[in-house]
């Protein structure tokens, strides 16, 4: 029984393949709506599949089936690839710009999910941590003009080699409450924007997302050039 338990934890991680499927589907259909609910249930499935795995001792019980290689196989399907064709089949930036955009995306980040040094011991990622799916979706909802879009993903595909802190919305201890806060306003702002036709939200979603997505995207380095910031209340609640 325990054994088909946690072999049932790695089949939720590949339910993510499957949803991916489906992201792709629409993707290529253009039907940008579905194309992002899919991705968005990924994101979920992706946020629930770790502590359930861990709280069945799925590495324990099966020794011989790595969920964290398993884990990193979707990842780079749905935070990578996937944001990457709907950059360029949406020719968000014009044709030129969303290729040459698509092509750092994916090259930077097969090269990042190699480093095996890029958590640090708060659990901050070294680098910008390769999560294309927000920064895609978020680039759809807002609609920058192709320059400022470009410039984003160079910017955060050169980021990806830098040792430059990115928090982790859940394990980065220091100003955990702040950032879930951010994250949750940013993941509901995603959902409703989703609804709207055509992704077509209300100036005021649009600044929200802008906003919350802001701060999930500089905190990390705020928290490296300001050390003590937050550690009181760490150690009040150690």
């Amino acid at each position: 029984m325990p054994k088909i338990r946690a072999f049932s934890a790695h089949l939720l991680t590949a339910s993510g393949s499957f949803l991916a499927f489906l992201s792709l589907v629409a993707m290529s259909e253009k039907h940008w709506t579905a194309a992002w609910a899919w991705l968005g249930v990924a994101l979920f499935v992706d946020g629930i599949d770790g502590p359930i795995a861990r709280r069945l001792d799925v590495k324990y019980v099966l020794p011989n089936w790595s969920g964290e290689l398993l884990d990193h196989v979707i990842d780079y399907v749905t935070y990578v690839i996937l944001p990457a064709f709907a950059l360029y089949q949406a020719g968000l930036m014009g044709e030129g710009l969303s290729f040459v955009s698509a092509a750092l995306i994916v090259i930077s980040s097969a090269i990042y999910y190699a480093d095996t040094g890029m958590k640090t011991e708060e659990n901050f990622f070294k680098g910008f941590p390769v999560v294309w799916n927000i920064v895609v979706f978020t680039l759809f909802a807002v609609h920058p003009p192709a320059w400022l879009a470009f410039a984003f993903v160079f910017m955060s595909a050169v980021l990806s080699f830098m040792p430059v802190y990115f928090v982790h919305p859940v394990r980065v201890r220091r100003l955990r409450r702040v950032t879930a806060v951010f994250f949750a306003l940013w993941g509901t702002t995603a959902t409703l924007t989703i609804l709207y036709y055509h992704m077509e939200a209300p100036d005021f979603l649009r600044a929200i997302l802008i906003v919350s997505g802001l701060y999930l995207y500089f905190i990390g380095a705020v928290l490296q050039i300001f050390p003590r910031l937050g550690r009181s209340a760490v150690a009040k609640a150690g």
